[in-house]
This record gives structure tokens, C-alpha cells and sequence, in this order.
């Protein structure tokens, strides 16, 4: 489980430090605010009567963990942002394997602590074994309620985070209609045999492709075909020469790698903490939280 992040940042100045031109004051304004914020979230738990109203189902985020220490560090950042949007929410952290903690182990905690509801959000940008399967049996290890929400993809924000990803790899905004008919990009995945991971990989490529305005075609790193090279090979032969590869990643690791390496001009970066994605985390959270409202209320 990932500590809350502390109030003051150890790499940013301490209130009133002697900044040029009056730059410490809007540190200050930064730190009241979260203050502010922070204080307001915890009133709002309090009712009129003194007593503490019942908080919020946790958000439990669940990675799948990799042995790429880079990916541990990003997801840790990634939910640093989801607790900096939503500073009255209760953020942990849980990995379905690889990496502490684990799921099980995180949901532990919070059994010992009292929390009586938990959301899990799972941090896989498809269906499949692990969204429909694993989690739901590590969770049901616990007397903690818990409900798994979507996946992460397919989804609108999920396409923002890919599409700023290519622009900043070098990807043109703005095409000539020549540039347009040799361009393409390769949408790299991880890949599953379920079928319905394939089904949200190929809606999340249509609305990238309906936001760049050329093909995008689905390709996988493991289990599931055509690979990255595969694609590669097919847009080269139907003309397309200006292709990238859309790293469709969480977190840096092998996978990422190994895709980024087949591009035959640019390869984006994962998704990583973009803050889309921390949006994208909360939007999931929402709707199962919601959703478990609603059939408490029927």
C-alpha cells in the first residue's frame, strides 16, 4: 500500500523562502489551497449533528506488476495524481502479481482497519482473465465489500492519453493529404485470449483512428495476433511508409520495449501519469461506486 503523499513537496521550497520576484507567494497560495481543500473534504464528513458521516468506498488501484522497476515508480506517481484530484478519497494500491503489495494483502489491510467497501479499479486497458477472473477471486478472500469496475479501455479518455503520447513522440497535428495517404500507426497491445480483450483493443484503435484521421490497425506483444512486426509489414505493403507504433502501455517494461523497437519511425511513450489517466481511474471509480449505490438503494 502507497503512503498518502506528504503535505509540503521536499523538493519545492518552504512557505516564505526568499523566492525572485515574489514567487514564494504563490507557493504559499498553492499550499492554502490544498490546505483549504483538504480541511473541506474532511467537514464534509462530518454531519450536522457531530457525528462522522460514512465515508467513501476505498478505491483500490490494481496493477497487474512488472519486474521493470520503472513500472512500480509510475503507477506510484500515477496515483499520487488520482489523490491529488480527489484529496478526500481513500487511494491504495494492490498488484495482481510481481510486486508488493498485492492485492490480497492490501484488501488485508483494510479488512483489519474496519473499512467495510472497497472499489477496484483494475490499472489493464482490456477485458480478460485478469479483470474477470483473478481479481474477483483475490478479492473474495476478505469479508471487505468489494466491486470490480471496468478496465481502463475502451474509453474517450484512454485515447486522449494515446493521441498526446504521439505528439509528443513526433507526430504531426497537421498533415498534407499526401502525408495523410503514407501514414498509419500500429496500436501495440499485450495481448489475451479472451476474445473480448481483442473487442476493446480494436474499439480503443477506431476511435484513435477517428481522431488522427488515418488506420489504425491492433497489434499484440504476446498471445494474440498480428504482432507489432506482423502490422508493420501489412501497412508497408498497402503503402503506408510513415508508420508509428502507439504504445497502448500502462508503465515502461518489456512489452513496451520490444513494440517501441519494431517502429520504423516513431514509437510513443506509455500511458503513464497522464493526467487523463488519473481521470480515467476516477471516472471508473465513479461509475462502480455508483452503480453499487443504486442496487443498495433497490
Amino acid at each position: 500500500m502507497t503512503a498518502s503523499p506528504s503535505q509540503y513537496d521536499e523538493s519545492a521550497p518552504r512557505p516564505g523562502s526568499p523566492l525572485p520576484g515574489g514567487a514564494h507567494l504563490d507557493s504559499t497560495a498553492h499550499i492554502m489551497n490544498r490546505i483549504s481543500t483538504q480541511l473541506a473534504s474532511q467537514l464534509s464528513l462530518v454531519s450536522l449533528d457531530g457525528r462522522r458521516r460514512p465515508g467513501p468506498p476505498a478505491l483500490v488501484v490494481v496493477a497487474h506488476g512488472s519486474r521493470d522497476p520503472r513500472a512500480l515508480s509510475t503507477v506510484r506517481t500515477l496515483l499520487d495524481r488520482v489523490r491529488d484530484l480527489r484529496p478526500d478519497l481513500p487511494v491504495h494500491l494492490g498488484h495482481i502479481e510481481l510486486n508488493e503489495p498485492l492485492l490480497t494483502d492490501t484488501l488485508a489491510g483494510l479488512e483489519a482497519r474496519g473499512t467495510a467497501e472497497a472499489v477496484l479499479v483494475p490499472l489493464l486497458l482490456s477485458r480478460g482473465y485478469h479483470v474477470k477472473r483473478d481479481i474477483p477471486e483475490m478479492a473474495g478472500a476478505v469479508a471487505v465489500r468489494t466491486r470490480v469496475a471496468a478496465p481502463l479501455g475502451p474509453h474517450p479518455l484512454l485515447v486522449d492519453t494515446l493521441y498526446d503520447r504521439l505528439v509528443e513522440a513526433g507526430w504531426r497535428t497537421r498533415m498534407t493529404e499526401t502525408e495523410r495517404r503514407v501514414s498509419a500507426v500500429v496500436l501495440a497491445a499485450a495481448g489475451s485470449r479472451d476474445p473480448d480483450s481483442a473487442v476493446d483493443t480494436r474499439r480503443t484503435a477506431h476511435l484513435l483512428a477517428q481522431r488522427l484521421g488515418v488506420p489504425v490497425v491492433p497489434a499484440y506483444a504476446t498471445t494474440a495476433t498480428p504482432t507489432v512486426p506482423t502490422a508493420v509489414r501489412a501497412l508497408a505493403a498497402r503503402g503506408r511508409h510513415r508508420i508509428a507504433v502507439a504504445s497502448c502501455f500502462t508503465a515502461p517494461g518489456r512489452f513496451a520495449t520490444e513494440c517501441a523497437q519494431a517502429a520504423p519511425w516513431i514509437a510513443s511513450a506509455p500511458l503513464g501519469t497522464h493526467e487523463a489517466m488519473a481521470r480515467l481511474v476516477l471516472h471508473r471509480y465513479d461509475r462502480s461506486a455508483a452503480a453499487a449505490g443504486n442496487s443498495n438503494a433497490a
